[in-house]
C-alpha cells in the first residue's frame, strides 16, 4: 500500500472513531468549534465599515428606505413623536458690519430647550436661504475659544489665516455665511453651552443605576435620539422663520456636528445641501453616546448612511485623522451611487492634512459648495472676510429678563415623554380590525425586522459541514452545521427522520434553552421526538448561539452604554431568533414552508415566537412558552435576554401579534397584554380559532398532539 493510501486510511479511521466517540446530540468533537465568529468577534466603532453600491437604481431606493427605517427605529424615532409647539424665543439683538445675531430657544419637547444664536445677513429682501450649523465636540461647544497661542499655532501650520478665525472657528463660520446671504442657526449639543439641563455624558446612559439603562433599551431611550429630535425641531424653527426660503436648506457641522448633519439628512427630506466634515468614512464611526444607539449600524456605516442624501449635493471634508482615506476609500462608492442618478459631480470629499478640525481652509470650500448649491450668487473665489468675535458670555442665551423657562426638566421628564409618546402611538395602531392590522405590521413589523434582520431565503443557507449519519431505532440521524456563504452564522443542527416509507408530514424545529441534547436520553430519542417521529414528522433542534456546542459567547456589553456593543452587533437573543431563521429557511428548501412548524421550550419560547413573528405567513404552526413576556426580571445590560426596544413595541404579545392568522398556541402570563395584542390581532384578521392562550405550562404531549393534530 502507498504512503498516500496509508494515510488517508488513517485518517478515515480516525475520522469514524471520532464520529463513534461523539455523542449523538453533537456534531463537532470535544473541544472542535463550529466556526461561528459571533463566538469571538465583536464588532466596535473602530472596525473596518466599507460600503459596496448596489448596481441599479431601483436596489438603491429598496435599499435607502431599508435603512431609514433602521436609523429611525435605532434612535427610537420609528414612528416620530408628535410635535409640540415650539414656543421660540428670539432675542438680544446684536448688531455686526453686515450680519447680525440673536439669542434663541425653543421647546424642541415639553420641558426641553434647544438653545442657540440665529445669525442673519443685514440689507437683504425676499426670503434667504437657511442653514443648521450642529456643532462637534469642541471644548463649550457654541462658546468656543481655543485661546491665542493655539489659534496662532493654527496660522503657522497653514490652517487659519486670521486671529479671529483661528480663535473663533465657529462663530466665524456662521457670520461668514451670514455675510453671503443666508440665515444661520448655531445650535448646542444636548449638555454643552446653554444646553444644562441633562448633562452631555449622562442623561439616559450614564446612571449608576442597572435597572434604568435596562430600561432606556427596553424603550429604545438613547441621547443620541434625543439630539436628532433637537436637529428635526431646529429644522422646523429655522423654516418657520419668514425670511428662511424652505426650499434652500443647507446643513453643514464636524467631528460630531458632522454626524449631526449627515443624520438629519438622511432621515429629513428637507436638506438642499450637506457639508459633513471630518466625520464620513470607513473607519472609526463616532465616538460618543451622541453618536451611537441599539441597532443603528448593524450592516451599515457612515458612508451609506451619508449616502442616503443622494442624489443631492454632499460636500465632505477629510483631515489627518480616522477620516484620512476618505478620498480612496469612501468617495469612489459615493460616486458610483451618485452615478446612478447622472449626479456625480453633486458628491465631492477633500482631504487636508491637518489634524481634526473645522479650520479656514476646509470652511471655505464648504462655502464655495454652499454659494454654488444654495444658489447664493457670492463671488468666486469665496475667501472668509475678518470678523469681529462676540465675547462667548454674550452669546449665552438666558439672562436676567429671559430666564430658563419654569417647566424646564431633566432626563427624567425626557424619558417620560418619549415612553408617552412611544405607547401613543403603538396605541394609535392597536390591532382593532383588518385596516388597523396592516398599520400594526407596518410598525411593529418594521421594527422586529431592524432587531432580527431580514428572514435569510432557503438559498443562502447550505450545510458546510456534516458528520457521518447514524441510523438509531428507525431514525437516521444527521448532525451537521449549517451556514451562509457571506453570514458569520455556522449552526450545529441535529435531524432526525423516519427511516420507514410512510409520508412525510412535516417538519418540526425544536429548540429548548439547553439545546439539542434535549432530543435525547443518553444514547436514546427522549420521549418528545419519538413522539414526532412516529407520527413522521422530520425533527430538527439547533443549539442557538449561546447554547450547547455554540458557548459560550465571548461577549461583554460596554459598561459605559449599551449601543457601543449593540449599535454594531446584534443582542444575544435577536441573534437565537435569526438561528431559527435560518433552520426555517434550510426546512423549507425540502418541505413546504407551511409544513414547517416551531416548538419553543422555556426561555427558548420567546425566541420560537420571535422568528416565527418574522418569517412571515408562508411557514406553519409555532407552540410556545413565552417566559417573563415583557422582560420584567431582566435587570442589568448583561443579561443575554435584553432586547432593545421591546418594549416601545408591546412585548411579546405585540411581536406574536404579527404571527396572525398563522396557528399560534402561547402559555405564559400577563393574560391581559395577551388578550390586548395578540388575541385582538387573531381577532382582527378573522383567525380567533388560529389562537390558544394557556397559563402557566403546557405539557410535552399536549403540544404535540396541538401540532400534529
Amino acid at each position: 500500500m502507498s504512503l498516500l493510501r496509508v494515510v488517508v486510511a488513517v485518517s478515515m479511521l480516525a475520522v469514524s472513531v471520532a464520529n463513534a466517540e461523539t455523542p449523538l446530540s453533537r456534531v463537532m468533537s470535544e473541544g472542535q468549534s463550529t466556526g461561528d465568529r459571533r463566538l469571538n468577534r465583536l464588532i466596535t466603532l473602530n472596525d473596518y465599515f466599507p460600503f459596496q453600491p448596489p448596481k441599479s437604481r431601483e436596489a438603491w431606493e429598496k435599499r435607502r428606505e431599508e435603512l431609514r427605517r433602521q436609523l429611525l427605529v435605532a434612535l427610537g424615532l420609528w414612528p416620530l413623536p408628535e410635535k409640540a409647539p415650539l414656543n421660540s424665543v428670539i432675542h438680544g439683538r446684536i448688531d455686526r458690519d453686515d450680519y447680525t445675531v440673536e439669542k434663541v430657544f425653543f421647546a424642541s419637547l415639553p420641558g426641553h430647550y434647544v438653545s442657540g444664536n440665529l445669525y442673519r445677513p443685514k440689507n437683504v429682501s425676499g426670503k434667504r436661504p437657511g442653514v443648521l450649523c450642529p456643532h462637534g465636540h469642541w471644548a463649550n461647544g457654541r462658546f468656543f475659544d481655543a485661546g491665542e497661542a493655539a489659534a496662532r499655532k493654527q496660522i503657522e501650520i497653514g490652517a487659519e489665516k486670521r486671529l479671529e478665525g483661528a480663535r473663533y472657528p465657529l462663530q466665524a463660520r456662521c457670520a461668514m455665511l451670514a455675510r453671503m446671504g443666508c440665515v444661520v442657526f448655531h445650535y448646542d449639543m444636548v449638555g454643552v453651552a446653554d444646553s444644562q439641563q441633562i448633562g452631555h455624558t449622562a442623561g439616559f446612559t450614564a446612571e449608576k443605576d442597572e435597572r434604568l439603562k435596562v430600561e432606556t433599551e427596553l424603550w429604545q431611550q438613547n441621547f443620541m435620539g434625543l439630539q436628532t429630535w433637537n436637529s428635526i425641531r431646529a429644522l422646523d424653527f429655522l423654516i418657520s422663520l419668514p425670511d428662511v426660503d424652505a426650499h434652500r436648506i443647507g446643513v453643514t457641522g464636524a467631528s460630531g456636528g458632522g454626524t449631526q448633519t449627515f443624520i438629519l439628512c438622511a432621515l429629513d427630506d428637507r436638506p438642499a445641501v450637506a457639508f459633513p466634515a471630518v466625520m464620513v468614512s470607513t473607519s472609526m464611526q463616532g465616538g460618543c453616546i451622541c453618536e451611537n444607539a441599539s441597532y443603528l449600524r448593524l450592516g451599515t456605516g457612515n458612508v451609506e448612511i451619508a449616502g442616503l442624501f443622494a442624489p443631492k449635493p454632499l460636500g465632505m471634508t477629510a483631515a489627518n485623522d480616522w477620516t484620512r482615506e476618505m478620498e480612496t476609500k469612501g468617495l469612489p462608492e459615493l460616486q458610483a451611487l451618485y452615478r446612478l442618478y447622472d449626479a456625480e459631480q453633486f458628491v465631492m470629499a477633500k482631504y487636508y492634512p491637518f489634524e481634526h478640525n473645522y479650520n479656514q481652509i476646509s470652511r471655505e470650500l464648504m462655502y464655495s459648495w454652499f454659494n454654488k448649491h444654495l444658489r447664493l450668487g457670492y463671488p468666486e473665489p469665496v475667501e472668509e472676510k475678518p470678523f469681529e468675535p462676540i465675547p462667548p458670555r454674550e452669546l449665552s442665551v438666558y439672562d436676567a429678563e429671559h430666564p430658563r423657562p419654569k417647566d424646564a426638566t431633566g432626563a427624567d421628564g425626557v424619558r417620560r415623554w418619549f415612553r408617552e409618546q412611544a405607547e401613543k402611538n403603538l396605541m394609535a395602531v392597536a390591532p382593532t380590525n383588518h385596516d388597523a392590522l396592516s398599520r400594526f405590521r407596518e410598525v411593529v413589523g418594521t421594527a422586529l425586522r431592524v432587531m432580527l434582520g431580514s428572514p435569510p431565503k432557503g438559498e443562502d443557507v447550505s450545510v458546510v459541514h456534516e458528520s457521518q449519519p447514524v441510523t438509531r431505532d428507525d431514525v437516521v440521524i444527521r448532525r451537521m452545521i449549517l451556514g451562509s456563504k457571506e453570514g458569520p452564522e455556522r449552526i450545529p443542527v441535529v435531524a432526525l427522520r423516519p427511516n420507514n416509507n410512510g409520508p412525510i408530514r412535516g417538519t418540526v424545529i425544536w429548540v429548548n434553552p439547553e439545546g439539542k441534547v434535549n432530543l435525547f436520553e443518553g444514547d436514546r430519542l427522549a420521549s418528545p421526538a419519538k413522539a414526532l417521529i412516529q407520527r413522521n414528522f422530520v425533527v430538527l433542534s439547533p443549539d442557538v448561539l449561546g447554547v450547547g456546542e455554540q458557548s459560550p459567547v465571548k461577549r461583554v456589553i460596554d459598561q459605559r452604554f449599551v449601543g457601543y456593543t449593540l449599535g454594531y452587533n446584534r443582542p444575544i437573543l435577536a441573534e437565537q431568533a435569526r438561528d431559527l431563521m435560518f433552520v426555517a429557511a434550510f426546512a423549507s428548501k425540502t418541505c413546504p414552508p407551511a409544513a414547517v412548524h416551531l416548538v419553543g421550550w422555556r426561555e427558548a419560547g420567546t425566541v420560537a415566537v420571535l422568528a416565527r413573528a418574522a418569517l412571515g405567513s408562508d411557514f406553519g404552526r409555532c407552540a410556545a412558552d413565552v417566559v417573563d413576556p415583557l422582560w420584567r426580571t431582566v435587570q442589568n445590560t448583561q443579561d443575554v435576554r435584553l432586547l432593545p426596544g421591546a418594549l416601545r413595541y408591546g412585548g411579546m404579545p405585540a411581536f406574536a401579534a404579527l404571527c396572525a392568522p398563522s396557528e399560534l398556541f402561547v402559555c405564559s402570563d400577563e393574560a391581559e397584554r395577551w388578550q390586548r395584542w395578540t388575541a385582538a390581532a387573531y381577532t382582527a384578521a378573522g383567525a380567533v380559532e388560529s389562537w390558544t392562550y394557556r397559563p402557566g405550562r403546557a405539557s410535552a404531549a399536549e403540544v404535540i398532539a396541538w401540532l400534529t393534530r
